[in-house]
């Protein structure tokens, strides 16, 4: 399939998605509410310590702490993914076997939806942002090369985040029911991906795991970057990680889908 075939796919992919999407406007407002208020909640927390500690806790002054949960709330939108939470469902009810005799991968229907949906609801989370500054005004002193950077470094993120993503929901193919694993991938991307909390306000344990693991590099490295709290050898530092769990992630991707086709069994199809 050629690049015009493809974008054709895709863009017929991309007018079916947001029709889909218009027809369930409730459940899209429901998660965007919950997108919205996790990162209000956490700032509201953080406010309230630095406030009691004399303004400031770690570096970071209550200013600092709006424009950066502000600025993650927006980087995690650009970036999750809600496929892991769909694979078990489609192996269970065999709605895989449908995916598998199109000719192109089922990955690029699950890409064509994520970017829909994203563009869909940027006509919320604009105005939602926008609210967000003037309630808790965020301080941000813009270095241009961050600026500039922080670009590809949130593209990398999303496709990091979406071949990990991608590969673990695969793990339906053995299990059938993922839940449980996807609970626990969860419970260590709060902690170790800087949702919760910079990483910097963290133990030192968990800095180390969180740069050793992909979460760092999914969410808070772009976060980091675009506010200005890297240097221009840890931005050099960060992409080159990001780089490595791209393979990495292509690879794991390839083989496990390979090693899962041929268990699937169409189980409820």
């Amino acid at each position: 399939m050629n690049v015009r075939e493809l974008w054709d796919v895709y863009r017929a992919q991309f007018k079916t998605t947001i029709a889909e999407q218009l027809q369930y406007r409730a459940a899209l407002i429901i998660w965007l509410i919950g997108m919205v208020l996790e990162p209000v909640i956490y700032l509201v927390v953080w406010l309230t310590v630095a406030r009691s500690s004399g303004g400031r806790v770690g570096g970071y002054t209550g200013g600092d702490f709006a424009a950066y949960f502000i600025v993650m709330m927006l980087v995690n939108h650009a970036t999750f993914t809600w496929i892991m939470w769909e694979y078990d469902y489609r192996i269970r009810h065999g709605e895989l076997s449908v995916m598998l005799l199109r000719p192109i991968h089922p990955i690029h229907s699950d890409i064509a939806d994520n970017i829909s949906y994203k563009l869909l609801t940027l006509t919320v989370m604009i105005p939602t942002t926008a609210g967000l500054i003037l309630a808790f005004r965020p301080t941000w002193h813009p270095i241009p090369w961050a600026v500039l950077a922080f670009v590809p470094a949130l593209l990398l993120a999303f496709v990091v985040r979406f071949l990990i993503e991608w590969t673990l929901a695969l793990v339906a193919f053995w299990t059938t029911r993922v839940s449980a694993i996807n609970q626990m991938y969860f419970v260590a991307l709060l902690f170790l991906s800087g949702q919760i909390a910079p990483l910097s306000l963290l133990p030192m344990p968990i800095q180390i795991a969180a740069t050793a693991l992909p979460f760092r590099w999914m969410l808070a490295f772009p976060v980091e970057l675009l506010l200005g709290r890297l240097t221009p050898r840890e931005a050099l530092f960060g992409f080159v990680a990001q780089g490595v769990w791209l393979v990495i992630g292509l690879v794991l991707l390839r083989a496990v889908w390979r090693a899962g086709v041929k268990l699937y069994a169409a189980v409820g199809a």
